[in-house]
């Protein structure tokens, strides 16, 4: 059975700005370079057109990092490769995720939406976790969902404090 999440992270600016910021390589450069503290990671590629942005990202976790009941299930680091689409620039800016792990028991994926609020504009992502295992699938689903929540916090911070240097 898959568990699903909402989250959302809501900023000061216009959906143009945050949509302009996600439109540059710079930005996802100083996303990735922020969560380095944490794990290896780097943008694999990087597109902007005027059909909409894709990115690819890779997330290193070495696997004396992972939970124990993750390590029973993962015998090397784990090597999380995310891609993200978004649509062009509109009055409401929808996106997909999708974050594989090679010979992992399961999926996550989700959508994201970037509207316009009253005091600027708010990134939802809702997210689903798949894990095909008996008896500990839910656990792992659990988890997953948790420290996504930690992970987006951190991006939407890294998000706020880049568009304020600009």
């Amino acid at each position: 059975m898959a568990r699903r999440m909402n989250y959302s992270a809501r900023y000061k600016y216009t959906p143009e700005q945050v949509y302009q910021a996600f439109a540059n390589r710079d930005y996802w450069e100083a996303r990735i370079e922020e969560m380095r503290k944490y794990s290896e990671n780097h943008v694999e590629a990087f597109e902007s057109t005027d059909s909409g942005i894709d990115v690819v990202l890779h997330h290193i976790i070495p696997r004396s990092e992972l939970p124990d009941i993750a390590q029973t299930v993962m015998k090397k680091d784990m090597i999380i490769t995310r891609k993200e689409k978004y649509s062009p620039f509109g009055e409401q800016v929808t996106a997909t995720y999708e974050a594989s792990i090679p010979a992992g028991p399961g999926s996550l994926s989700g959508t994201m939406e970037l509207f316009g609020t009253d005091t600027g504009c708010t990134f939802r992502t809702t997210s689903e976790a798949k894990v095909y295992l008996p008896f500990i699938g839910g656990k792992l689903e659990q988890l997953m969902l948790v420290n996504l929540v930690d992970l987006f916090r951190a991006e939407a911070e890294i998000t706020e404090a880049w568009l304020n240097e600009q």
